[in-house]
Formats: C-alpha cells, structure tokens, sequence
C-alpha cells in the first residue's frame, strides 16, 4: 500500500481575517469571481486538488 500524504499548498480566501502564517501561501481576493479563478489556476500550475472549505475560501492541496 501507497503511503499518501496530502498537503495544504496554498489557500484563497475572501477572509484574510480567519487565517494566520503556517506554512501555505494565503491569496486574498476580493469576490467569488476572482476566487475561482485564482484557484483554478493555481490548481493548473500546481497539478493540484481545488476543495472549497466554505463559500469565501478554497485551498489547493497536493498528494
């Protein structure tokens, strides 16, 4: 059996507030518009999962 680890890379958030350092990257946008885009392009970039952890903030997680 494969050993997966996963790891947070990065998250975009509309809620800087809510974070603090640790490690990922934090992107702040300012609208849903630009959150997904934002996203899926660091999705592309990082051949990375995109999961919405609430309405205002995705990560992208990578295996």
């Amino acid at each position: 059996m494969n050993n997966q680890h996963a790891e947070i890379v990065a998250i975009i958030t509309m809620k800087p507030e809510f974070f603090q350092g640790g490690g990922a990257p934090i992107f702040i946008v300012q609208d849903k518009k630009h959150l997904q885009k934002v996203s899926l392009t660091l999705e592309k970039i990082m051949d990375a999962a995109a999961h919405e952890v609430e309405e205002q903030t995705i990560i992208i997680v990578a295996r």
